[in-house]
């Protein structure tokens, strides 16, 4: 996975990285991100004057989601990029700054693939469309009104609502 060995980065003091991710690797288990092929991710892991260590990724795939209106399966093309600062907490536990994470003082490994995961959780649409016409299904018989249309009437409305019907029309 996205492993740093940290005793080998406080030597050379940067390090360059590259890393393909495969679409069913268990970083991506129990969340919505799925991924038409690898995704690379590309890094580069520095360690400060003040002991922070500084990370910049690269990330590049292709994100599969479906359309929120048709169900259809949408292809997304994924680039961003990333920084995170890692930082040893104080006596309380806190690292201070809202921007950094925290790195354990005995720690001889640094594990990427969860802020990697959560960021692009956070960064990624929601919902997405195939189109921005897409016509969705019928609620009625659920054919996909992209490809073909339906013979279902529309629905009554509620005859609970009338009377605030009328209000709108006077």
């Amino acid at each position: 996975m996205l492993r740093l060995d940290l005793p080998r980065l406080e030597r050379e003091g940067s390090r360059s990285f590259e890393i393909a991710v495969a679409p069913d690797d268990p970083l991506w288990e129990g969340g919505d991100l799925r991924f038409d092929g690898d995704v690379v991710v590309r890094g580069r892991a520095t360690v400060s004057g003040t002991g922070e260590i500084v990370v910049r990724l690269e990330v590049e795939g292709t994100r599969v989601a479906e359309c929120r209106r048709c169900l259809e399966a949408v292809r997304i093309p994924l680039k961003q990029e990333m920084f995170f600062v890692f930082a040893e907490p104080d006596e309380s536990g806190a690292v201070e700054g809202s921007d950094l994470r925290p790195l354990a003082a005995d720690a001889m490994t640094l594990e990427l693939g969860d802020v990697l995961r959560e960021e692009l959780i956070l960064s990624t649409e929601r919902w997405v469309e195939c189109r921005d016409d897409c016509a969705g299904l019928c609620p009625l018989c659920g054919v996909n009104r992209n490809e073909q249309t339906c013979d279902c009437s529309p629905v009554e409305p509620d005859p609970r609502w009338d009377a605030l019907r009328a209000l709108k029309s006077e």
